[in-house]
């Protein structure tokens, strides 16, 4: 049974709870007419959630929670205010209320409040968290998977340690491709040395040239005088050149030049300089179509694409999912030596989920949830809408067609229940009817059972469907 505790200095308001809660199945409640007696009472009887005013005799309802929160912080709070100001809300989610609500309230809509409010507090309860996964110094790098596609990867690294041989790192936005060069960096023979990572693609063109090689005085309008660029200055060390793909076709003559035989002359002047640079690069393009193009240097690719490393789409390795929550959590969390775990539920739905801004979208919807949870667990509640929905603003529903049938919702609720045994045989015959209704069309069962194409794909696989369907 579900216990509720009102807290209200008001009887008005506390029989006003009797009516609309006293008499409900499988809900207990109780009053307290101050918080201090509350503060007593909150131990003995072990609420499932706190209703309570903001302003009573005695000390506050934003003091109570503050109290609470010392020896209590799973137990969700909700606050009532007659005095809706932007302060209150704020200092209520500052001090970790689950909602407020403004008096007088709407009675339903305070029902449908207390009912959310209890089933995060049973989620809470039924936290599986997940242990640090990593070992201590695979926090130092970032680089972080088990998958067969990361394990590559870092063979890679490691055997790029004991050479100086031009590395390529390719793959998409946010897959960690400056991570990767920085390890390259750390386990290389040069990382005594300096280390200079640049943007092609954040500096502007006529000013990228100046900033690799330098400039002489006068070379251009603002050049008052001398400057020394970063194969200059790394003589000896490495540079990771970001967005290389981006580097216009005379910046690329250079560098393929510096690659060739290791010397470069400042703009404007006409001095060879000598330099000894180990050069990283990265890039999120196509760099084979842009040559094709015609508007990458196809020696400059060759010279580039010694070694070469793939990083994944996070899509395509969503088993490491867990341990880069584990990671993005011992970095992010308000008290590093007490990290905040998170619900199972949750880890399944981030596993689900076809994350187009990669690792890079995964720590932000981490910080995200942290900053969102009201207890030392995050739970499904705390993830954005497009994870909770299955598909990104980008993905098959962004035209608007969003189905909201039975189906829809029974699968959400598969998926946020793992451990029910029911749960594959629900999805399985879920999944076997929306292609059926679809013509055996991903697309469109994808789009009925309100998921992404690549969700489907596995849950296709997982059951075996193809036996049963002729599917794309």
């Amino acid at each position: 049974m579900d216990k509720l505790l009102l807290i209200d200095d008001e009887a008005d308001v506390r029989y006003s709870f009797e009516r609309i809660f006293g008499s409900k199945d499988g809900l207990e409640l109780s009053t307290a007419a101050s918080g201090e007696e509350a503060l007593d009472l909150i131990p003995q009887i072990q609420p499932d959630l706190v209703i309570m005013d903001v302003r009573m005799g005695g000390i506050t309802g934003i003091e109570t929670l503050q109290q609470l929160r010392e020896f209590d912080t799973k137990t969700p709070v909700i606050l009532m205010t007659a005095f809706g100001t932007t302060q209150t809300a704020i200092q209520a989610m500052k001090h970790g209320a689950y909602d407020y609500i403004l008096k007088p309230f709407d009675v339903t809509k305070l029902e449908e409040l207390v009912a959310k409010a209890l089933d995060a507090a049973r989620s809470m309860k039924q936290v599986v968290s997940y242990e640090p996964l990593l070992e201590e110094e695979d926090y130092d790098l970032g680089i972080i998977g088990q998958s067969a596609a990361m394990q590559e990867v870092f063979k890679t690294i490691g055997q790029l340690a004991s050479s100086d041989a031009t590395a390529l790192i390719t793959g998409e936005s946010g897959t960690g491709k400056e991570l990767v060069a920085r390890a390259i960096y750390t386990h290389s023979q040069r990382n005594d040395r300096s280390y200079l990572a640049i943007n092609c693609a954040a500096i502007p063109e006529n000013l990228l040239e100046s900033e690799l090689f330098g400039h002489e005085k006068g070379a251009f309008t603002g050049a008052t005088s001398q400057r020394i660029g970063k194969f200059e200055q790394s003589d000896g060390g490495t540079i990771f050149l970001d967005e290389i793909g981006d580097m216009t076709l005379a910046t690329q003559t250079k560098i393929l030049r510096v690659l060739q035989d290791g010397t470069f002359e400042r703009v404007g002047g006409n001095k060879s300089f000598k330099t000894d640079v180990r050069l990283i690069a990265a890039t999120n393009r196509p760099l084979e179509e842009t040559v094709a193009a015609g508007d990458f240097r196809e020696d400059l690719f060759y010279r580039l694409n010694v070694v070469r490393i793939k990083l994944p789409p996070l899509r395509e390795r969503s088993e490491d999912i867990p341990q880069l929550v584990s990671y993005f959590l011992s970095r992010n969390s308000p008290k590093p030596k007490k990290p905040k775990t998170i619900q199972a539920g949750a880890i399944a739905l981030l596993k689900d989920y076809d994350w187009p801004g990669n690792v890079r979208e995964l720590e932000n919807t981490i910080k995200r949830a942290l900053v969102m949870a009201k207890s030392e667990a995050i739970i499904a509640d705390n993830l954005p809408s497009e994870i909770l929905s299955g598909h990104s603003e980008e993905g098959p529903d962004a035209d608007g067609d969003d189905f909201s049938g039975l189906s829809a919702k029974l699968f959400r609720w598969a998926r946020n229940n793992p451990d029910l045994k029911v749960i594959p045989a629900v999805e399985r015959e879920l999944v076997i009817n929306a292609l059926k209704e679809t013509g055996g069309n991903q697309v469109q069962a994808a789009k009925l059972l309100g998921i992404t194409r690549a969700t489907l794909r596995k849950r296709i696989e997982k059951f075996s469907i193809r036996q049963e369907i002729s599917v794309e």
